[in-house]
């Protein structure tokens, strides 16, 4: 496999579980996650789509990327293709982003491989380095190729002695439909078909349970984090959320909203676990 990405060239972290793929020279970026020997790669390729703003084009690309929420033109958007300092940790690999000039934010991710099983812990770390407290949440962002099924755990259960509270939420944006095809809902489990169409589709929630994945192929996708559940969090109180148009899909996480002073951080891990074989009515269980 050659070490790069169309045309940007990378370096990869590897055992007999698992490679994931980062970019050397933009980011902090991961481009690809394959099962080691295979050359399908879990997550969408799309190293041509841009957005454009005043700061010049921000590439998509693909992969997995850390944005700060809540969302904002152009300051979510600012381009990262200014290089990536990249520093072996222990168990694994640092990609730090320069600094931006613009919120005064370094982002930077830390992947950690599994050794026992097909799984890898990625830390998201959003550092103030600014002159002034700025309020943010590391955003984790994974987008996928369509043709799959993004699984969406509920909670069931009272989440009080009597079951008097509410226990769930769900968050539309103003240009879901409420009727769209690609959106089953379960009591116990919301489903988003990812199919080619729009307007797209955002919806967002906040999840309890910890998890959750993408199926596609057989093969299953798990981002796990631990719920933050006593702290305030961006859009409506959302810790998940999920977007979908006629060309990808993205999971997404979300850490609290958090007043960060200047020289201080904010940290958001996910575990991730990939599976092979997998028969779509048996991914509830592997969620619980």
């Amino acid at each position: 496999m050659p070490n790069n990405f169309y045309g940007l060239p990378t370096r990869a972290i590897e055992n007999k579980f698992l490679r994931l793929e980062f970019l050397v020279t933009a980011g902090p970026r991961i481009v690809r996650l394959l099962f080691p020997g295979s050359t399908e790669n879990v997550f969408a390729e799309l190293p041509h789509k841009t957005i454009e703003t005043v700061q010049g084009d921000f590439f998509l690309r693909g992969g997995h990327r850390l944005w700060h929420s809540p969302e904002a033109m152009p300051r979510t958007y600012l381009p990262d293709n200014t290089g990536v300092q990249i520093k072996e940790i222990d168990g694994g690999v640092r990609l730090r982003q320069p600094t931006e000039a613009q919120t005064g934010i370094t982002k930077s991710i830390e992947i950690r491989l599994d050794a026992q099983r097909a799984a890898a812990t990625i830390t998201h770390r959003l550092q103030n380095d600014g002159a002034r407290a700025a309020e943010f949440a590391p955003w984790a962002i994974t987008m996928l190729p369509l043709g799959g099924v993004a699984i969406l755990p509920q909670t069931v259960s009272p989440i009080d002695a009597h079951g008097l509270l509410p226990n769930r939420n769900l968050v539309w944006w103003s240009y879901t439909r409420i009727n769209d095809a690609r959106l089953e809902l379960a009591n116990d489990t919301i489903r988003v078909h990812a199919r080619a169409e729009l307007p797209p589709c955002k919806i967002g929630y906040f999840n309890r349970r910890g998890g959750i994945a993408y199926w596609r192929n057989n093969i299953l996708f798990v981002k796990r984090f631990t719920p933050q559940i006593d702290q305030p969090h961006p859009d409506f109180n959302c810790n998940v959320e999920v977007y979908c148009n006629d060309e990808f899909i993205e999971l997404e996480t979300l850490a609290p909203l958090t007043r960060i002073e200047p020289g201080q951080s904010a940290t958001h891990v996910e575990t991730w676990e990939l599976y092979s074989g997998v028969n779509l009515d048996s991914v509830n269980e592997l969620l619980r």
